[in-house]
């Protein structure tokens, strides 16, 4: 065993903040090596800990599809990609039905996602249809393009709890985005009271150590609601596809150590899409999904994680799940 891999380990543990070197040192280890072994105990064992105990299963619903010219090389609705040619919007109805079916499922967050295209006051409109259709007190996540100040207030005013938000690996070089923008977004949207879900992607293999690093601090830095680490989808005919993709047990040792960095103030730890592995490496946060998506060729996503099979995942991995309203989104997060 590692003698310093070890010490960051525990520094960890024991509720120390983990610097730049300590994290690379810890990205660098082998994922089928003893020290990557060591660090997943770690992190489920912090991510027990800073959820009590209870994973949760979130829910998304694609509003949209269409060539999106924000171009991410990663993402199957960018214009370069040339995916979808034309653009389809799901019908409120086909919306709101799918929210009322997740939550009756049992998710504890229900996410509105929609490309950079998408209408902003239509996507408050839909926000406000399915906050008022809804049952319980399930959270309502925002998942949308960058916004300004106006725009974080009426999405709080709409009835949704937070955003899912993220600088992306590759930001500003492989997508027509200013790393700067999504972060101001960040910040405007924590201002109006909304919470911020966040994670390290779409990570691929091509991915240096330094890259890693710099934005898993900034995932801290953002004192989210939850972080963690997904992998790259490859878009078919996309520019990263050459590159290959990462296993599940590729990921799981970047996933915990992402969740030793952020330490015990964040709530969750997700990854993506939903794994054993993962999960039982510290991942208390998985996703379903219906409608559009950003990894899938399909108008309408043909991945297949419902709310009891990604729940599923979870208790085979060992975990509680939650049952209710999202604790990462509550007041307690």
């Amino acid at each position: 065993m590692n003698k310093t891999i070890r010490e960051i380990v525990d520094k960890a543990l024991g509720g120390g903040e983990i610097g730049a070197a300590e994290l690379r040192a810890l990205f660098a280890v082998d994922y089928l090596s003893e020290e990557s072994y060591l660090i997943q105990y770690a992190s489920r064992k912090m991510s027990d800990d800073a959820c009590q105990g209870k994973a949760e299963v979130h829910a998304q619903v694609g509003l949209n599809s269409g060539s999106c010219p924000r171009d991410c090389q990663f993402c199957s609705f960018a214009a370069m990609n040339k995916i979808f040619t034309s653009s389809k919007v799901r019908p409120l109805e086909e919306i709101i039905e799918s929210c009322l079916n997740f939550e009756a499922g049992g998710a504890n967050a229900i996410y509105l996602m929609a490309t950079a295209t998408y209408k902003f006051a239509d996507f408050l409109k839909v926000g406000r249809e399915v906050k008022q259709a809804l049952k319980t007190a399930v959270p309502l996540i925002a998942n949308v393009g960058d916004f300004d100040e106006d725009e974080a207030r009426a999405l709080k005013k709409s009835g949704f709890d937070g955003i899912y938000h993220a600088v992306r690996l590759g930001e500003g070089v492989i997508t027509k985005i200013d790393p700067r923008k999504r972060l101001q977004t960040i910040d405007l949207a924590a201002k109006a009271g909304l919470k911020v879900g966040t994670c390290l992607e779409p990570v691929g293999p091509e991915h240096t150590l330094e890259e890693l690093v710099e934005k898993t601090l900034i995932t801290r830095d953002m004192k989210p609601a939850y972080s963690g680490a997904g992998r790259r989808v490859n878009i078919p005919g996309s520019p990263l596809a050459a590159h290959g993709s990462l296993s599940y047990a590729q990921m799981a040792p970047i996933l915990a150590a992402v969740r030793l960095a952020v330490g015990y103030d964040v709530v969750g730890n997700c990854t993506h899409e939903p794994n054993k592995i993962g999960a039982m490496a510290g991942a208390s946060l998985l996703w379903a999904e219906v409608g559009s998506n950003p990894r899938d060729t399909s108008e309408s996503t043909v991945r297949g994680w419902t709310v009891k099979n990604t729940q599923e995942v979870l208790t085979e991995a060992g975990w509680e799940v939650l049952e209710g309203p999202s604790v990462m989104f509550g007041a307690s997060a």
